[in-house]
């Protein structure tokens, strides 16, 4: 299934250089992965990393370009989906992130650049529903999500699924995009699951 929402936040918190690399291909396990256009999987998706990363893949391989602190890698991930990395000085402070933009767009880099400042410069530190799934998605073991097969009804297959504990009636399924309030602290870490709530980020 391929599903298109512009730009989403996937990650809490800033990655160390083995999240950063699990992250790069964090649908690697969708069935459809190799039908179609699989743009809209990608395109638009970016976390925070740490500057010793953001240093490590600038000097991985030449960059496909370079403009000032903003350069896009040479390999595509999909069609003209690619890896962008950028540094921002957020509050007086240098800050670096990893996206994934479509260069068939040529508004696509700064747009994600304008998207990042708006989200990280919000007075409250707050997470919306999407994020809260995004980041567990992104933090759970390939073992423990997958996506809903022949065995699901029709128009559940191809959608997120996430292992969760049932207590005595042990594991079980559940559609990523479905879990409560409840489910969705339990998967959390700790420090994350009393962060205000906002409608969008």
């Amino acid at each position: 299934m391929t599903s298109i929402a512009l730009p989403r936040k996937i990650f809490q918190g800033v990655a160390k250089r083995a999240d950063m690399f699990r992250m790069f291909d964090r649908h690697a396990m969708r069935p459809d992965r190799f039908d179609g256009d699989q743009s809209g999987v990608y395109a638009g998706e970016w976390f925070e990393i740490d500057e010793t990363s953001y240093s490590y893949m600038l000097d991985i391989l030449p960059p496909l370009w370079m403009r000032g602190p903003i350069f896009a890698m040479r390999e595509f991930m999909t069609g003209s989906v690619t890896s962008v990395f950028y540094a921002i000085r957020i509050d007086d402070t240098v800050r670096y992130f990893h996206t994934y933009c479509d260069l068939s767009d040529p508004n696509s880099v700064e747009a994600m650049r304008t998207a990042i400042v708006d989200r990280e410069t919000r007075p409250v530190r707050a997470m919306s529903r999407e994020e809260r799934l995004e980041h567990i998605w992104s933090t759970t073991a390939d073992d423990y999500r997958g996506y809903a097969g022949p065995r699901w009804p029709k128009p559940m297959q191809g959608h997120r699924t996430i292992m969760l504990y049932g207590g005595q009636d042990g594991s079980f399924l559940k559609l990523l995009e479905t879990l409560s309030d409840d489910e969705i602290a339990a998967k959390l870490p700790v420090h994350l699951r009393h962060l205000p709530t906002v409608l969008a980020a």
